[in-house]
Formats: C-alpha cells, structure tokens, sequence
C-alpha cells in the first residue's frame, strides 16, 4: 500500500503535520499536540502502512486552502478526504462537517444530531480524535454554556480560529451578581 505522505507547515495559528494517502487529505493535525504520536499510530495501523516525509498534490491544495482562509478569502474547504477511526467517530466527523463557518455548536448538539442526548461524552471522544484539524472543525464545537472547551491546539488556537470566524462565544454568566 501507498504510504502516508507527511509534510509539515507553519500557518498563522501554529505548526501542523499533514498528511495524505493517494489522493486523499488523512491527518492535519497540530505538531505539538500531546496526543500527536497515539494520532500517528492510529493511521498507520488503520491504513496498514508507514508514514514517510515527502508533499502530494493533496497537501498543496490543503496548503493553498488554508492560506485562503487564514486570509479571510476561504469559508469552506474542498480537499478530498480520508478518515481513519471507528464508525461512530466517523458519524461525528461527518456531522462536524456540517457546522457552517461562523457558527458554533455544543457537544449537546452534536450528540442530538446524532440522535442520542446521552452521548454528549462520546461525541467529546470522538471531537478529540479528529486528526484532521480545522477542515474537520472541531474548533467549532463549545460548551453548553458557550465556553470554549478542550482543543488539541490549545484553547488560545481554538479561539483564534473562531474569532477568523467571527463567532468567538461569550459564556453565560451563572453567577447571581453578574
């Protein structure tokens, strides 16, 4: 099998390692994540195959994608792509998929979109393993109370993105005085 072509690329927002299987975008992902070696074991043993420095045609249009939408210019992504998970963390990413840009959902949401409130957890989980970074747009999903919540690029990432977005949230205040 093709290995997965990895390609490292500073952006705005922080350092990513992407990646691609034949023609298909499969990791895009934080370099500095603390998950970042368990992300790489998981492709390589759900794609059967090893991963190699080297770009593909994928990774440039990626690269191109996301210059435009650090500009200002791209709101949507068309890069081909490849999941590697569960088939319930792939129910999440594809719902991740339909969070338009500029808006936020909760994990609530998300677990409702899926048909099971109870979920809320598991659709965290599942949030969290997304390898592939702000096309998948986990970003986008916060807190119930509109907090921002866990973020494999750091919570000062995660805000970045939503104020490009312009729907950076502001939590509800719970307290009696505010």
């Amino acid at each position: 099998m093709t290995a997965i072509q990895i390609h490292y690329h500073d952006t705005p927002a922080g350092e990513l390692i992407m990646g691609s299987i034949g023609d298909r975008l499969c990791l895009c992902n934080w370099r500095h994540k603390k998950t970042h070696e368990q992300v790489n074991s998981r492709l390589k043993r759900y794609f059967n195959t090893e991963l190699v420095e080297g770009n593909s045609p994928v990774i440039e249009q990626t690269i191109q994608q996301l210059s435009e939408y650090f500009s200002g210019e791209r709101t949507a992504f068309s890069v081909p792509l490849a999941f590697a998970g569960t088939a319930f963390q792939k129910r999440v990413w594809e719902q991740l998929l339909l969070i338009p840009f500029g808006e936020t959902w909760s994990y609530l949401d998300l677990a409702n979109r899926l048909g099971d409130a109870n979920a809320t957890r598991a659709v965290g989980t599942a949030n969290g393993a997304n390898a592939i970074s702000i096309l998948v747009p986990c970003h986008r999903v916060i807190g119930k109370n509109g907090s921002l919540t866990g973020y494999a690029g750091g919570l000062g990432t995660k805000e970045k993105l939503l104020q490009i977005e312009g729907c950076l949230p502001q939590p509800e205040q719970n307290d009696l005085f505010a």
